[in-house]
């Protein structure tokens, strides 16, 4: 009997980490809905009012300079939470994604292409590199606080995926 003890928490542990990783798939889902519809949405009556902006931090210092608090936070804060998930659940779902180099990297070419669709094919909307800088820097936090940790616990050992082993040893000779 205490041969099958091993057996069964071998077993246990991979069925938590396939509904981790299931989990993981259903929030990426349900958060690529939910930024479509927070960016992707056309805004009409916004038509004259809005200019793409290629210069960081002019955005933020607009915000800092000649908005109501609420609105400034609302923007700013809504950015960065915008990107935590990428932070999350992008190197759990991807494991060639682990490290946070790759993760900021990914993060910034998904928000650029996002920005991008906005500005070109979304009424009332235009491209904002700070908006970019913004959903990277959550991205940022969420791995750091959180991310890291979580891609240890579904992906444990060594990141041997990443990287090909040149020394002699793993050479075979």
């Amino acid at each position: 009997m205490q041969e099958r003890a091993p057996e069964r928490r071998s077993w246990a542990r991979a069925v938590g980490r396939w509904l981790i990783l299931l989990a993981a798939f259903l929030a990426m889902v349900g958060f690529a809905v939910l930024l479509a519809r927070i960016t992707l949405v056309p805004e009409p009556g916004a038509v004259g009012r809005v200019h793409s902006n290629l210069r960081p931090g002019d955005s933020l210092r607009h915000y800092l300079l000649h908005a109501v608090t609420l609105d400034a936070l609302r923007q700013v804060g809504g950015n960065v939470l915008l990107g935590v998930p990428f932070g999350l659940l992008l190197p759990v779902l991807w494991p060639r994604a682990r490290g946070l180099f790759r993760v900021l990297i990914r993060t910034a070419a998904v928000m650029v292409l996002v920005e991008l669709v906005q500005g070109a094919l979304i009424t009332g909307r235009a491209f904002d590199i700070d908006d970019v800088i913004l959903n990277t820097l959550g991205a940022l936090l969420g791995y750091l606080v959180l991310g890291r940790r979580l891609v240890r616990t579904v992906h444990p050992g060594p990141r041997t995926h990443l990287r090909q082993d040149n020394s002699p040893e793993g050479q075979g000779n």
